[in-house]
């Protein structure tokens, strides 16, 4: 199938698109779009899409990475990818920010970390690709302790923890190749991982 990919959940920006048939792929990746990512995130998308040798009515599924990670990232994502699926009767196909970093480390148990300040990790298990530790808010002097036996993983270096940056690019498209099989045609599987509240909805 002939994919298009979105990861707005951070600090970057990610498009990756493909052709099914091996004749084309295109990678684009900023990884500092400061937050502009409503700004960059169509030309990106065109870009992609020209380089890949594919338009737009030729993409099977549209994937949208859904957190965790910056909450209004993630909802422009999921918005573009929903409203593109919507637009030319496509499926849509959701890939969390764990598995773009544990998927670098398909052979391996791993622990992935989005760092979420003030001493603390967002974090999920991995084994053999699976989910075997669900997705928790997790203080980082438990983080070691919780990543004995597995490849510790994240985006860039969190302190304290003894772990590995891994890529956004390489394991987003591993993700998704894993994970084509569970696109729908439900676009409501699009929405956003929030395992705890943002910043504002605590503060009410």
């Amino acid at each position: 199938m002939n994919y298009l990919a979105i990861d707005t959940s951070g600090s970057h920006l990610t498009v990756i698109a493909k052709r099914g048939d091996g004749k084309g792929e295109h990678v684009y990746f900023n990884e500092n779009c400061a937050l502009r990512h409503s700004v960059e995130l169509m030309n990106a998308i065109d870009q992609t899409l020209k380089n890949a040798n594919l338009l737009k009515e030729e993409v099977d599924v549209f994937c949208a990475v859904t957190g965790p990670g910056s909450f209004t990232g993630i909802r422009i994502g999921i918005s573009t990818a929903k409203a593109l699926a919507y637009a030319l009767k496509k499926k849509v196909l959701a890939v969390t920010s764990f598995d773009v970093l544990a998927y670098n480390m398909i052979t391996a148990d791993a622990l992935a970390l989005v760092d979420a300040k003030h001493s603390h990790a967002y974090t999920a298990g991995y084994s053999k690709g699976k989910v075997d530790l669900p997705p928790a808010y997790t203080d980082l002097a438990e983080i070691n302790e919780l990543g004995k036996g597995r490849k510790i993983v994240y985006s860039s270096k969190i302190d304290g923890i003894d772990g590995e940056i891994v890529s956004l690019t390489d394991g987003l498209k591993n993700a998704v190749n894993a994970k084509l099989y569970e696109a729908t045609d439900d676009l409501d599987a699009l929405f956003p991982l929030y395992i705890r509240k943002s910043q504002a909805e605590e503060g009410r």
